[in-house]
């Protein structure tokens, strides 16, 4: 406020006027309000308040109708990639193409699609049947404790799971019912996801193949497949071996020799 308290003092005002009395008959005329409608000496007059407003005027207004919103046809699903167009992909364009896949009806519900992880140029592939709960909320194939365990599994065998280890999924997406819950791939599902893994397995150049639970190996196999045995994949006849998926041996640890006997049996079959 130092602006106002050096403001400078207002100069002294003229000697005041002598007020004139009035005469009776110039009072009468002057005809003055009464004391209690008189406005208060120095103030300001001030007009009378506003009447108060209605409640309806408060009221908000009643939305516009919004059928012609509600009636609004979806945007239409981008152009699904190519088998032929996958098959040329490199790494970046291929995450990109699976990030923003199309292919299937997948896409209407997903959060977002999971990439695979670990080596570029791996010498084995680790394959899971479709992105869980947590792998879709992690982006991350095979997260959490399920992704720890796999990790020491491979390990186990003397692989470097950094260096030596690709993890994928035969379906990048996840499929959920309509309540949310996990739920097995149709084989629609599988089929449209097919070129993504070829691809993967082509420029990772992989020997060996290990499917971790039920769902990877028929997915992969596209039919029956067993444990305990040395199954081939593809045109190159890629060696494939099925054992447990870490979610199952974490619920059933009394099943963990027989997926150690199944990962000797891989490193025994890529020696």
């Amino acid at each position: 406020m130092a602006w106002f308290d050096d403001a400078p003092m207002p100069s002294p005002s003229a000697a005041p006027v002598r007020p004139v009395t009035p005469r009776p008959a110039q009072a009468a005329a002057v005809n003055p309000a009464p004391a209690a409608q008189r406005p208060a000496h120095g103030a300001l007059s001030r007009p009378a308040p506003a009447a108060p407003r209605a409640a309806e005027d408060f009221a908000t207004p009643a939305d516009e109708s919004t059928a012609w919103f509600d009636d609004a046809p979806a945007p239409a699903r981008a152009e699904p990639v190519s088998d032929e167009a996958i098959a040329a992909m490199d790494w970046d364009t291929l995450k990109s193409a699976v990030a923003s896949c199309t292919r299937c009806a997948l896409c209407d519900a997903r959060r977002n699609a999971v990439n695979g992880r670990g080596a570029g140029n791996a010498i084995w592939i680790a394959l899971s049947g479709a992105p869980s709960r947590l792998d879709e909320k992690e982006g991350q194939t095979v997260a959490g404790e399920a992704g720890q365990l796999l990790h020491n599994m491979l390990k186990a065998i003397e692989l470097q799971p950094d260096a030596d280890v690709y993890v994928t999924n035969v379906v990048k997406c996840r499929p959920s019912t309509p309540d949310g819950a996990d739920r097995n791939p149709s084989a629609e599902e599988v089929i449209a996801c097919r070129p993504f893994l070829d691809r993967e397995l082509a420029l990772t150049g992989a020997r060996m193949a290990m499917t971790f639970g039920q769902l990877a190996a028929k997915g992969l196999m596209m039919g029956p497949a067993a444990r305990g045995k040395v199954m081939h994949y593809g045109q190159q006849q890629l060696p494939v071996v099925a054992t447990y998926h870490p979610d199952d041996l974490l619920r059933k640890p009394e099943d963990k020799a027989k997926a150690w006997a199944d990962l000797c049996l891989a490193k025994a079959s890529h020696a």
